[in-house]
C-alpha cells in the first residue's frame, strides 16, 4: 500500500461539491439494497442483537459535531423491549458524557452491531432518550451494579450490512493481529499528551499496572 508523503495535498478541483456530482461516480443503488431496510426488529435482527457483545453508537451535538463511542458487555447486552425499542446500559467510563449529552440535544443516533466471527454487521438508525427508571436499570445489573442511566433507542431503520469491509480488514484473522507492545501503552500516550510521562521505565510500569487494576475495579 502506498504511503502519502508530506507533499501530498488535496486538490480543490477534485473535491466533490454535491450529491449529483457524487452519483456520477457510481452505478445506481441496487434495488435489494433499498428493499432490505426494515423499520422494526424482525427475527433476523433479533438473532444478531442477541449475539452481539459490541456496538458503536454515533451521535451529533446540537451544533453538528460528530462522535462515535464503543459500547461492550456480554452477548445480548442490548435489550430488546419490543420490535421498535432497544435499551443499552451505560456503564462507567471517563465521565465526559459525550454520547449522553449529544442525545439530550440531538436524539438522532446510529448503531453498528458486531459479532465476533461474523464478517457482516448490522446497522440501526433511530432516535434516543435516556431513561433512569430503576425497574429497567436493575434488569441490567452486572456484579450487583446497575447502570445509572440507559440509552433507549426508538428504531427507525434496520439492515444487515455486507461483509466486504471486514473481509478487506481481515478483522477476525488471528494472523493479522498486531503486537500491542509495539505501540506505547494507553497510560503513556495520555501522559505524554498532558502532564508528561515519567522517564523511569519502572515508574511507567507501575502506572500501567495501576490502570489495569482500575479496569478490574471500575468496569461495572
Amino acid at each position: 500500500m502506498k504511503t502519502m508523503t508530506a507533499e501530498t495535498k488535496l486538490n480543490p478541483d477534485y473535491i466533490i461539491q454535491g450529491e449529483a456530482d457524487l452519483r456520477t461516480l457510481f452505478s445506481a443503488t441496487h434495488d435489494i439494497a433499498i428493499k432490505k431496510c426494515r423499520d422494526h426488529i424482525d427475527q433476523y435482527a433479533r438473532a444478531f442483537i442477541e449475539r452481539s457483545p459490541f456496538i458503536c453508537i454515533g451521535t451529533q451535538s446540537q451544533h453538528g459535531d460528530a462522535d462515535v463511542s464503543p459500547r461492550g458487555d456480554p452477548c445480548g447486552f442490548v435489550r430488546i423491549l419490543d420490535d421498535k425499542t432497544l435499551l443499552i446500559p451505560d456503564r462507567p467510563g471517563n465521565n465526559r458524557l459525550d454520547t449522553l449529552s449529544n442525545i439530550l440535544t440531538n436524539p438522532q443516533v446510529g448503531l453498528l452491531f458486531m459479532v465476533p466471527g461474523f464478517d457482516d454487521t448490522m446497522r440501526i438508525n433511530g432516535t434516543a432518550t435516556l431513561p433512569k427508571d430503576p425497574a429497567l436499570l436493575s434488569q441490567m445489573d452486572i456484579n450487583g451494579r446497575s447502570p445509572r442511566v440507559a440509552i433507549a433507542v426508538h428504531v427507525l431503520e434496520v439492515f444487515i450490512h455486507c461483509a466486504k469491509a471486514f473481509r478487506r480488514a481481515k478483522l477476525w484473522d488471528h494472523d493479522q493481529h498486531q503486537n500491542r507492545s509495539e505501540v506505547p501503552s494507553l497510560m503513556k500516550i495520555i501522559l505524554d499528551q498532558t502532564t508528561g510521562a515519567p522517564t523511569d521505565p519502572h515508574e511507567m510500569d507501575k502506572l500501567d499496572a495501576d490502570l489495569e487494576r482500575d479496569y478490574k475495579q471500575t468496569m461495572y
